[in-house]
């Protein structure tokens, strides 16, 4: 059924979710002292426990928020969301009991920890999953150190509040060191049900997004470009029943975007001395949204991506996907304060927090940069793009293919466009239908690419072809075959899956223990996606050769192809999924099997 208007839910103002009230106050909002807390603080205090431990108790229920000026129903553990702060030791086992106090089933998922498939908490396919009243045991060793996070792995449990950050120290020590840390959660929170959301999405794609051009953006765009020109470009797009400004399938107006648990109104403080080397453990773990995240004033190191080491990259702002981590340091010379910054990517919101050296203070909040706009290059047609946009610096508007199965542009049907010469290592790509609405007939490698809206803004902007790891792969081999995926879906039914076809409808991908393969990955979407693979690391193809960084989730960008190679070295059955969690509830998944 599909759910009632947002207007007759009694939906708050955009406004009001946007600033919003703060999880549980501003008192849980802050940091504390400037000395290291004697007890383990709220994980809403950022503030990581001083030792690493081995035995924990975790117990998830409901959990009763105030995020927007009314009530809500979350679910956490041990009583907060964002769950608690949890360190681990490298080379240590660890042993966390976790109790389901739900009415419904829950689990949870150690996202980007190497451990045996029946400890990685994916219900129906590692374990059983943990029945109402049920309790299951987590047990592995740690061969791996960095910032982490876990999440539920039930149903839309991780949009209400079911996450919290993990962090495992090197038994070595740290190869740059630093005086204070914080851990940043960045989060995307409503009010409505998540099921309501899905619904609204399958009945009308863009149900979320208001900011559509209108005819004040027509006669700036003639202005600018020519009548003729600007003509065109409205009716190709109204052929393909489709806009340029679908960025994000869920935005600010519906979602609060939250760090630590607080939104942008209670203003998460983190306090630091002068002179101070601080390092900030960047988690998104939000369920739809990607972020945009600088500190004005602050450059950032990054030292660390997905939890594995990379050499110093000197940055203004980096983009962050959901389930990606990034550890910066800053050092901050003067007093401050200084705003922790991060802008959802279709500019519709944003998360705020600020770096002080006393409570209560507060920096200034920069405005939201123009919104970016899809291009024909973000579908794989490098060449054809037509100027345009909000703003100098936005991505210039892209062509798709229809939004519906038989649309038509003049003196081409659209449904019957052949698909592009396969290369040795690109096989066809399947026919165009109701789940596979477009191909991109030139993808192109983009990881030097900061991504829409990032480009030419002034700011030294990350991007994963900046990424070094420290140190070289572990496995030298070369692969043996290749497996070459794309990212498929149908924007207007709000359909997503591999290959065009969705997890019901798609066989498993089988590796052999310690085979190495590469995996080649072609989006012929319209949207970014993060793509997770479970249990086994991910070796990004950059151009840095044997130093490679590892990942667990890569952004894929629209109209790009990217490779990474994988070695099988963990038997059992892993999950392969899109990192938005409306895209993988709708069909973006596939199963792993290693034997």
């Amino acid at each position: 059924m599909i759910s009632l208007p947002l207007a007759r839910r009694g939906a708050l103002t955009r406004r009001r979710f946007v600033i919003g009230a703060g999880l549980g106050g501003t008192g849980l909002c802050r940091a504390g002292a400037l000395a290291a807390p004697a007890t383990p603080a709220p994980p809403s205090s950022g503030i990581p426990p001083a030792v690493p431990d081995t035995r924990f108790d975790l117990a998830i229920g409901p959990v009763g928020v105030n995020v927007t000026g009314r009530p809500a129903r979350a679910i956490g553990i041990n009583g907060t969301t964002p769950a608690p702060i949890l360190r681990w030791r490298q080379g240590d086992t660890v042993e966390l009991t976790v109790t389901n106090q739900l009415r419904e089933p829950s689990s949870i998922h150690w996202h980007g920890i190497r451990l045996p498939a029946d400890m990685d908490g994916v219900p129906g396919l590692s374990f059983a999953g943990i029945p109402p009243g049920g309790r299951f045991t987590y047990r592995f060793r740690l061969h791996q150190s960095g910032t982490y996070w876990y999440h539920s792995h039930s149903g839309f449990q991780e949009q209400i509040g079911l996450y919290g950050a993990l962090i495992v120290d090197p038994r070595a020590g740290y190869a740059q060191p630093f005086d204070r840390e914080y851990v940043i959660v960045l989060s995307d929170w409503t009010d409505v049900d998540p099921a309501d959301i899905v619904s609204n999405l399958k009945f009308q794609s863009d149900y979320y997004n208001f900011r559509q051009r209108t005819v004040g953006t027509f006669v700036r765009d003639a202005a600018g470009q020519g009548l003729g020109p600007t003509i065109a470009d409205r009716l190709r797009w109204g052929a393909m029943n489709m806009a340029p400004t679908d960025i994000s399938d869920v935005s600010g107006i519906i979602y609060t975007y939250l760090v630590n648990g607080c939104a942008p109104a209670a203003n998460w403080t983190g306090l630091f001395r002068p002179g101070e080397r601080v390092r900030l453990r960047v988690i998104n773990a939000a369920s739809m949204t990607l972020f945009d995240m600088r500190i004005p004033g602050l450059t950032m190191q990054v030292v660390q991506a997905d939890g594995n080491d990379v050499e110093p990259v000197p940055v203004d702002e980096f983009r962050i996907a959901p389930a990606e981590t990034y550890d910066v340091i800053v050092t901050p010379s003067g007093p401050g304060p200084y705003t922790i910054f991060a802008q959802s990517e279709d500019r519709t919101g944003y998360a705020r927090g600020t770096l002080a050296t006393t409570p209560g203070q507060t920096g200034p909040i920069p405005p939201m940069d123009p919104r970016p706009l899809r291009t024909m290059a973000d579908m794989g047609m490098a060449g054809m793009d037509t100027p345009h946009g909000d703003a100098a610096h936005s991505d210039m508007p892209r062509m798709d293919m229809p939004g519906k199965e038989q649309g038509d542009m003049p003196g081409m049907k659209m449904d019957t466009m052949p698909a592009p010469a396969p290369t040795p290592s690109t096989p066809p790509a399947p026919p165009l239908g109701v789940e596979m609405q477009n191909i991109a007939q030139m993808p192109t490698n983009r990881l030097a690419e900061p991504g829409a809206g990032l480009e030419g803004n002034g700011r030294r902007v990350l991007t994963y072809a900046d990424l070094r790891a420290t140190i070289p792969g572990a496995d030298p081999r070369p692969p043996s075959r290749e497996i070459t995926l794309r990212l498929t879906g149908n924007m207007e039914r709000f359909i997503w899956g591999f290959d065009g076809r969705k997890f019901s409808e798609a066989p498993p991908i089988r590796l052999r223990v310690g085979e190495r393969v590469r995996f080649v990955l072609i989006n012929d979407t319209m949207m970014e996606h993060p793509i997770h693979l479970h249990g086994l690391w991910s070796e990004l193809e950059n151009g840095h050769g044997a130093f490679r960084p590892y990942k667990h989730t890569i952004i894929v960008k629209p109209g790009e192809r990217l490779s990474y190679l994988v070695t099988a070295d963990e038997p059992g059955l892993w999950a392969y999924h899109c990192h938005l969690l409306y895209h993988m509830e709708v069909g973006m998944f596939r199963t792993v099997v290693v034997a």
